[in-house]
């Protein structure tokens, strides 16, 4: 899960408030297995439950149970990569009653399970193929599930924007399979096949503040722009306009979920993933279409 922290101008580490939120970090960190709830930890420092969670949210930009999941969920991707335990221990070892409850804790921050995770695509399949566009050559990429991945080349660069989108999924079985990702190519390029009664289907790779993102970009309407710094205040994490920015920069699937559509805080068309001129050229015909 990724974490984006910003600290006070207004508030110097002198303060009491500082004291607070190093001493709550340090008890979460040290006792996550024991998975300390809001009510414990303000009575171990002898502060109400709501104070502490308005104190800890200011400075952290997230509160104490997402911290919790933060650390929880970082041990175990270790344990379950770097140590090869199976998820019943695993989730023994992070103080979890059980598999279910991390897989509860993976799909709510990961969209996915810990045995995928684990895997890092293994047992996945994922379809793909280069169609022709608007904007140049697109990879389109599918699972069972939906389209997983959407990216742009420009003539001689295929194999450049394919190992880019497969750096994803490293574990994940690739088949190159155009007659299966066409359909996907003709209906998303297409304006008059877009409906609202029958959504494309999508499968999204990323961390719940990821996800959270790219669910903000799918509301910009078409023709229209929204700042990184707009996004984050929707997502209710203001200061995280870094982060936000970090997390557009990362969507698998570019044009269906409108990571152009973010611009800079003054409106300046930052940095694109396939390039600023794709960029420009994307929002000018979007803007021909509305």
């Amino acid at each position: 899960m990724n974490v984006a922290t910003s600290i006070p101008t207004d508030i110097t580490p002198e303060g009491t408030d500082y004291d607070t939120v190093t001493r709550v970090i340090a008890m979460l960190t040290e006792d996550y297995r024991e998975q300390p709830s809001l009510e414990s930890l303000a009575r171990r420092l002898g502060q109400s439950p709501t104070q502490l969670q308005k104190v800890f949210t200011r400075w952290a930009g997230l509160s104490p149970k997402a911290f919790l999941q933060a650390i929880t969920l970082d041990h175990a991707k270790r344990l379950l990569r770097q140590e090869d335990l199976p998820l019943l221990e695993t989730s023994i070892e992070i103080g979890l009653s059980g598999p279910s409850r991390l897989h509860d804790l993976f799909v709510t921050h990961e969209a996915m399970s810990p045995g995928e995770w684990k895997a890092r695509g293994a047992g996945l399949t994922i379809r793909y193929g280069f169609h022709p566009s608007p904007f140049g050559t697109a990879l389109v990429m599918v699972t069972e599930r939906g389209l997983a991945g959407l990216a742009f080349a420009d003539s001689g660069e295929e194999h450049a924007s394919f190992e880019d989108m497969a750096s994803r999924w490293p574990n994940a079985i690739y088949l190159e399979d155009s007659a299966a990702t066409a359909r996907y190519a003709a209906r998303i390029f297409d304006p008059d096949r877009w409906s609202a009664e029958e959504p494309l289907r999508i499968f999204l790779i990323g961390s719940d503040f990821q996800v959270r993102v790219w669910q903000t970009l799918l509301k910009i309407p078409l023709g229209k722009a929204t700042t990184y710094s707009k996004i984050a205040e929707n997502i209710g994490q203001p200061t995280a306009s870094r982060a936000v920015g970090a997390a557009v920069g990362r969507n698998p699937i570019s044009f269906v979920v409108p990571c152009h559509r973010a611009l800079g805080k003054a409106g300046d068309l930052t940095g694109y993933h396939w390039g600023l001129t794709r960029k420009r050229a994307i929002l000018g015909w979007e803007a021909g279409k509305a």
